[in-house]
């Protein structure tokens, strides 16, 4: 008998057993299909160094368009949300009433006001007819006129925050951000919405010292938009900065009417206009390019690794853009497979 569970003990071990060493076995093959991404593996990326380019007469210059009219709207009353009447997206007109504040407390001091208010008329009458008669002292009616004067100021207080119940747009526009849903408590200065009115737009680019002098305000130029090619729109140089930055660049702001809304915020433009004279100087391909005109950055491949670096941008002809500072000519430059780059990415290029 004790050699029967001996035997079966035995047995129950050898399957156990047999069952581990399979389970480890699919395991392994599993984790062979499994692809995982080696974080240090180097990038295939295409570079070039910067190079001298000449731009002739027509010179453009880069910036981000930007709405004219941008704001948080805030609340000047307190209390819960009863009704909101936006959602992001929508259109909404100048002094149209999107929300509106539980008023009701408001509305029984309101009526508490009047009350105070009849009484203290009720008086005004009362001692202004008895200091006719000499039957009451002149200081009495004195009180008495401030107080209904009081009275007054505290039902125009009271008014005033009924009105601020009801939340209008200071203009017209989009809403592009929703912050607050029905049923909020809200206080004094909460942000609610964000308008954004693109039926104008700004254009704000950085113009080299050698060429400040061709902007004048007032001035009508050509500005373009890149996913529209060719096709320009005018605009109206509104403002030239007097103080140039550290790397001797003005800013210069254009406005354009984007009365079809054919224009967004956050597209990149240019101005373009024409000079007697063509320029030559470093420059890198424009589709080197990462990040916003404001701030231009292109990776820089140092010791195998992708760096990346900002610049100051001068003139662009569609293709090249102008380097004031920032890059060398010894610099290699990425041009393609910055999509799957960071900031200190190791890289190897293509022979």
């Amino acid at each position: 008998m004790n050699k029967r569970v001996i035997i079966g003990v035995l047995v129950a071990v050898v399957l156990v057993g047999l069952t581990v060493m399979k389970l480890l076995s699919n395991k392994e093959k599993a984790q062979e299909k499994i692809y995982i991404h080696d974080v240090e593996a180097a990038v295939l990326v295409d570079a070039t160094a910067p190079q001298m380019h000449t731009f002739e007469n027509s010179f453009s210059y880069l910036g981000t368009f930007e709405p004219v009219k941008q704001n948080t709207v805030s609340s000047d009353a307190s209390g819960k949300i009863i009704r909101l009447m936006v959602e992001e997206g929508d259109r909404i007109g100048a002094g149209k009433v999107y929300a509106k504040v539980d008023d009701e407390m408001l509305q029984l001091q309101l009526q508490n006001a009047e009350i105070a208010l009849e009484g203290q008329k009720n008086d005004d009458a009362r001692y202004s007819n008895l200091a006719k008669e000499n039957a009451v002292a002149g200081i009495q009616v004195e009180k008495t006129k401030l107080g209904l004067r009081s009275a007054e100021v505290q039902k125009k207080q009271i008014q005033k925050q009924i009105r601020s119940t009801s939340i209008a747009a200071p203009f017209s526009g989009i809403v592009t951000k929703k912050l607050v849903e029905l049923g909020s408590v809200i206080g004094p200065g909460t942000p609610l919405i964000e308008i954004t009115d693109i039926s104008s737009l700004k254009l704000t680019v950085n113009v080299p010292e050698r060429d400040i002098l061709k902007f004048k305000l007032g001035q009508t130029v050509e500005v373009k938009a890149d996913i529209y090619g060719t096709k320009s729109f005018s605009g109206k140089v509104t403002n030239v900065s007097v103080q140039a930055d550290k790397s001797h660049n003005f800013k210069v702001q254009i406005t354009v009417k984007n009365a079809q809304q054919e224009l967004m915020a956050g597209m990149y433009g240019s101005v373009s206009l024409t000079n007697s004279k063509s320029v030559t100087a470093l420059s890198i391909p424009r589709k080197a390019l990462v990040g916003s005109s404001k701030n231009p950055q292109v990776y820089v491949i140092k010791n195998g690794v992708a760096v990346l670096t900002s610049f100051n941008a001068g003139t662009s002809d569609g293709e090249f853009i102008e380097v004031i500072s920032g890059i060398s000519k010894t610099d290699r430059i990425v041009i393609k497979g910055q999509v799957n780059l960071q900031d200190k990415t190791k890289v190897k290029t293509n022979k």
